[in-house]
Protein backbone atom coordinates (compact mmCIF):
# COMPACT_ATOMS: atom_id res chain seq x y z
CA UNK A 1 0.00 0.00 0.00
CA UNK A 2 1.81 3.41 -0.67
CA UNK A 3 0.93 6.54 1.27
CA UNK A 4 0.84 10.17 -0.70
CA UNK A 5 2.06 12.90 1.42
CA UNK A 6 1.12 16.90 0.89
CA UNK A 7 3.42 19.23 1.82
CA UNK A 8 2.43 22.19 3.97
CA UNK A 9 4.50 24.64 2.52
CA UNK A 10 2.69 27.56 4.59
CA UNK A 11 4.53 27.25 7.94
CA UNK A 12 1.22 29.16 9.37
CA UNK A 13 -1.13 27.91 12.05
CA UNK A 14 -2.67 24.61 11.19
CA UNK A 15 -6.31 24.58 11.74
CA UNK A 16 -9.85 25.85 11.01
CA UNK A 17 -11.45 28.61 13.15
CA UNK A 18 -14.76 26.98 14.30
CA UNK A 19 -18.15 29.18 14.75
CA UNK A 20 -20.09 28.94 18.27
CA UNK A 21 -22.61 31.51 18.58
CA UNK A 22 -21.16 33.85 15.68
CA UNK A 23 -17.97 34.35 17.82
CA UNK A 24 -15.38 32.50 16.15
CA UNK A 25 -14.39 30.07 19.16
CA UNK A 26 -11.03 29.13 18.23
CA UNK A 27 -9.19 32.53 18.47
CA UNK A 28 -8.84 31.80 22.07
CA UNK A 29 -7.14 28.45 21.48
CA UNK A 30 -2.97 28.56 21.00
CA UNK A 31 -1.14 27.60 18.91
CA UNK A 32 2.53 25.50 19.88
CA UNK A 33 5.71 25.81 17.44
CA UNK A 34 6.93 22.01 15.97
CA UNK A 35 10.39 21.56 16.97
CA UNK A 36 13.13 23.39 15.18
CA UNK A 37 14.83 21.52 12.12
CA UNK A 38 11.75 19.06 11.80
CA UNK A 39 9.34 18.32 8.78
CA UNK A 40 6.55 16.71 10.85
CA UNK A 41 4.33 13.73 9.61
CA UNK A 42 0.55 14.57 10.09
CA UNK A 43 -0.91 10.88 10.65
CA UNK A 44 -4.80 10.03 10.58
CA UNK A 45 -4.62 8.26 14.09
CA UNK A 46 -2.10 8.77 17.16
CA UNK A 47 0.06 5.71 15.89
CA UNK A 48 2.81 5.43 13.68
CA UNK A 49 0.94 2.32 12.21
CA UNK A 50 -1.86 5.24 10.72
CA UNK A 51 -1.10 6.57 7.21
CA UNK A 52 0.55 9.89 6.77
CA UNK A 53 -2.18 12.48 5.64
CA UNK A 54 0.14 15.35 5.40
CA UNK A 55 4.20 16.81 6.29
CA UNK A 56 3.87 20.16 8.27
CA UNK A 57 7.08 22.07 6.93
CA UNK A 58 9.64 23.56 9.39
CA UNK A 59 8.44 26.13 11.70
CA UNK A 60 5.38 25.17 11.48
CA UNK A 61 3.01 26.08 14.62
CA UNK A 62 -0.24 23.78 15.08
CA UNK A 63 -3.22 24.59 16.96
CA UNK A 64 -4.08 21.40 19.45
CA UNK A 65 -7.92 21.05 19.65
CA UNK A 66 -7.65 17.86 21.82
CA UNK A 67 -5.64 15.50 23.36
CA UNK A 68 -5.63 11.10 23.30
CA UNK A 69 -3.41 8.26 24.34
CA UNK A 70 -1.88 6.41 21.58
CA UNK A 71 1.30 4.58 20.32
CA UNK A 72 4.40 5.66 22.81
CA UNK A 73 7.14 7.41 21.03
CA UNK A 74 10.04 9.61 21.66
CA UNK A 75 10.95 12.91 19.90
CA UNK A 76 12.85 15.87 20.63
CA UNK A 77 10.68 16.79 23.78
CA UNK A 78 10.65 13.13 25.59
CA UNK A 79 9.00 10.54 25.99
CA UNK A 80 4.88 10.10 26.03
CA UNK A 81 1.98 7.90 24.21
CA UNK A 82 0.09 11.65 23.84
CA UNK A 83 -1.04 12.45 20.40
CA UNK A 84 -2.14 16.08 19.41
CA UNK A 85 -5.66 16.49 17.06
CA UNK A 86 -4.86 19.23 14.85
CA UNK A 87 -7.75 19.00 12.98
CA UNK A 88 -10.61 15.99 11.69
CA UNK A 89 -8.86 13.06 10.95
CA UNK A 90 -4.83 14.55 11.84
CA UNK A 91 -2.65 13.70 14.71
CA UNK A 92 0.81 14.70 15.69
CA UNK A 93 2.99 13.78 18.39
CA UNK A 94 2.91 15.70 21.46
CA UNK A 95 6.48 15.11 21.50
CA UNK A 96 7.12 17.26 18.66
CA UNK A 97 5.38 20.02 19.66
CA UNK A 98 6.54 22.41 22.77
CA UNK A 99 3.47 22.80 24.55
CA UNK A 100 5.90 23.61 27.61
CA UNK A 101 4.53 21.07 29.49
CA UNK A 102 4.53 17.10 29.85
CA UNK A 103 1.01 16.56 29.97
CA UNK A 104 -2.06 17.70 28.97
CA UNK A 105 -2.98 20.93 27.76
CA UNK A 106 -6.16 20.41 25.66
CA UNK A 107 -9.55 18.33 26.46
CA UNK A 108 -8.92 14.87 25.47
CA UNK A 109 -11.01 13.39 22.63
Amino acid sequence: MSVEQVQNIGGGEEGAAEQAGGAVAAAALSSYPVAPGYRLNVRSGPGTNYSVVRVLAEGSRVTINCQRTGERVSGPYGTSNIWDNIGGGQYVSDTYVRTGSDGYVAPRC
